[in-house]
Parts: C-alpha cells; sequence; structure tokens
C-alpha cells in the first residue's frame, strides 16, 4: 500500500469538522486507512472520508460531483456526501462527511454463502450501466479496451512467475471483441470488499473512487472475484435479464476479472483480505470453462 502523504489523525478530522461543519461534531473512531483514503466513523449516523495521498483527492471531488446524480436510480444506497469539506492551511485537499452504512464487507461472507447475493449485485450493476454522458470521467487503468492491460498483465504474470495457463488464457481473453455501444456508468472498482450487506439483504456499495464511463465488462468482473459457480451463474442469468445477453462481454468480464485478480494478487502482500480475493478470482476463472 502507498505511503501516506498525510498523516490524517484524529485530532486533524476533528479541527477540520470543528472549523467547517461545527453541528455535526460527534465522537470520531477510525474505521479504516485504506490505500487511498482514511475513513472514520462520525456518531451513529455519518462517515468521514479523507485522501491520504494526492493523487486520490480526485477521487473525492469526483464522487461530490456524481453520486448524487446517480443515487436515485440505484436500487441500494451509495456513499452520497452530505457535507462537503474544504482544503485549509492544516489540509490540502477535499474530503467528505457522508452517512455511515451499517453491515459489514461480502469479503467477511464464507464464499459459498456470497450467493444469497448474486441476484442483489447483479441488479445493481445492471441499474448503474446505462449510458454516461459526454463529460463523464473516463480512466486510464479502468473500463478501457481489454487488451489496453496487456502491459500491466504482463508485468504482473512475470512477477508472480504465472503459470503458463494464465498467459494463455490471457492472449484468448484479450483478443475478445471490444465494445461496440456507447460507454456506460462503472463503479470501477468491482471487489467484493466494496459490497456491504446484512445478514439478509445488499444494504450499500461503497468506495466509488474509481467512478467513470467505460466498457461494463469493467464491473463484471466481481462474478468471479467474489462467487462461485453457483453464484455466478445466479449473477450472470440475473443480469443477462436485466440488461440483456452480450457473449463478448462476459468473455471481456472473465478477462478483466483475470486481470484485477493478478493485480491484487501483486499488490496486496500488506492485505491479507484483498489477497484471498485475488485467489479466489484466479482459481475461479480458471475453473470456468
Amino acid at each position: 500500500m502507498p505511503e501516506a502523504e498525510i498523516d490524517v489523525t484524529e485530532e486533524l478530522v476533528i479541527g477540520l469538522i470543528r472549523q467547517q461543519h461545527p453541528d455535526l461534531l460527534a465522537p470520531l473512531q477510525l474505521v479504516a486507512n485504506g490505500w487511498d483514503n482514511v475513513i472514520f466513523r462520525l456518531g451513529d449516523s455519518l462517515s468521514v472520508r479523507l485522501p491520504r495521498r494526492e493523487l486520490a483527492a480526485e477521487l473525492i471531488t469526483k464522487e461530490q460531483r456524481w453520486l448524487p446524480e446517480l443515487a436515485p436510480r440505484l436500487p441500494v444506497p451509495i456513499p452520497v456526501a452530505v457535507r462537503v469539506g474544504v482544503p485549509t492551511d492544516d489540509y490540502p485537499w477535499s474530503w467528505s462527511i457522508g452517512p455511515w452504512f451499517d453491515g459489514h464487507a461480502l469479503t467477511e461472507v464464507p464464499v459459498p454463502g456470497r450467493t444469497a447475493y448474486a441476484a442483489e449485485v447483479a441488479e445493481f450493476f445492471a441499474a448503474l450501466h446505462r449510458p454516461a454522458p459526454a463529460d463523464a470521467p473516463r480512466n486510464p487503468v479502468r473500463g478501457i479496451p481489454l487488451a489496453e492491460r496487456g502491459r500491466l498483465v504482463a508485468e504482473h504474470l512475470d512477477l508472480l512467475a504465472a503459470p503458463q495457463w494464465t498467459r494463455d488464457l490471457w492472449d484468448e481473453l484479450a483478443a475478445s471483441p471490444e465494445l461496440t455501444r456507447p460507454p456506460c456508468w462503472l463503479h470501477g472498482d468491482p471487489h467484493p470488499a466494496n459490497v456491504l450487506v446484512d445478514d439478509r439483504r445488499l444494504a450499500a456499495m461503497i468506495d466509488f473512487g474509481d467512478l467513470c464511463a467505460g466498457d461494463p465488462a469493467t464491473d463484471l468482473a466481481v462474478a468471479w472475484l467474489a462467487f462461485t459457480d453457483q453464484g455466478r451463474r445466479q449473477f450472470r442469468d440475473h443480469y443477462t435479464a436485466l440488461a440483456g445477453d452480450d457473449p463478448d462481454l462476459w468473455r471481456r468480464a472473465r478477462g478483466w476479472a483475470l486481470s484485477l485478480a493478478l493485480s491484487l494478487l501483486a499488490n496486496s502482500d500488506d492485505n491479507p483480505g484483498l489477497a484471498a480475493v485475488g485467489r479466489l478470482g484466479l482459481d475461479q476463472v480458471k475453473s470456468d470453462r
């Protein structure tokens, strides 16, 4: 994980809230110190999300701009900011106060039990995957033609000393026909740690920092990163019923799952949870014939 460029401490965050949103002051609890952002729980019903490095600062502003427009058409909650924080002398970037979602990450559910959520996850992506406007953000590494991931995939294959089947399968899938219809909205980071569930249902989708317009195959990689064969069949059947069938889309999605699984395995030595997602994804891509 990249080193933080700003030490986002509880003291710093309390000071920012006191300066800009004093009416929301409440007990603060550190929840996550992630790749791009630090997350605090604020009282019982709010969260605070602050970039920990400059590269992530634009991701926050992108969420602030677009999530309010997307939220009304989606079947589950997403982290629309309820207040926006601005830079100060002590902290150089925008930040957000948003809702706190009760629930737990899908990664905390044993893999066979995740099938219960497959249809709802598919419904979310089918609702999200609508044509994006011309000024929607683009992402240089997500939503792009699959073959453009080739150099990065080759680096990960070499780093991991990956077996020959992964190289052969990547060459096969990367040759799939490209997207021909207009680009649509994507979540962009479709691993199961960004899917929140409770004991009965999908509770929320979080972390839209990679939100962009592009090929929905990127998001559909979740079918391999989150589920086994039974869950993946339910996911695909439900998505297809809502969005239509496109065999080339699913071939590209399998290629994206392979690419993202390799990326997770190559970059998660300090994050066992995401490494486990990578291992599952690689196993599922291999077994799915």
